[in-house]
């Protein structure tokens, strides 16, 4: 379970990561269902081309970090504002000006 300071955030990166790897299991799970439907019809099948299923992997990653690059937002010339702790001991998390913090 993730510590409670992290909440919002962590499990943001809990989702990327989880995409991020199914991005990279997706040809290795398409290859074997392809691979059992061969068989079971009949046809034979060569060796498993790890190479191109780890090149394909590989690929599928490095479009999702250049989409992210892409389409994420740009925080240069906003101001950040460090997080507050206040008397009874509420925080107040940190962010950029103009855009929704968690509570």
């Amino acid at each position: 379970m993730l510590a409670p300071s992290r909440g919002f955030e962590g499990f943001r990166l809990l989702r990327l990561l989880l995409t991020r790897a199914l991005l990279v299991a997706l040809p290795f799970l398409a290859y074997f269902l392809w691979r059992q439907w061969a068989l079971r019809t009949g046809r034979p099948m060569g060796a498993t081309p790890w190479p191109w299923l780890w090149a394909a992997g590989a690929l599928l990653f490095g479009l999702s970090l250049m989409a992210t690059a892409v389409f994420h937002d740009d925080n240069r010339g906003k101001t950040y504002v460090p997080a507050q702790a206040h008397p009874g001991g509420a925080v107040t998390p940190g962010g950029f000006d103009g855009e929704a913090r968690p509570r």
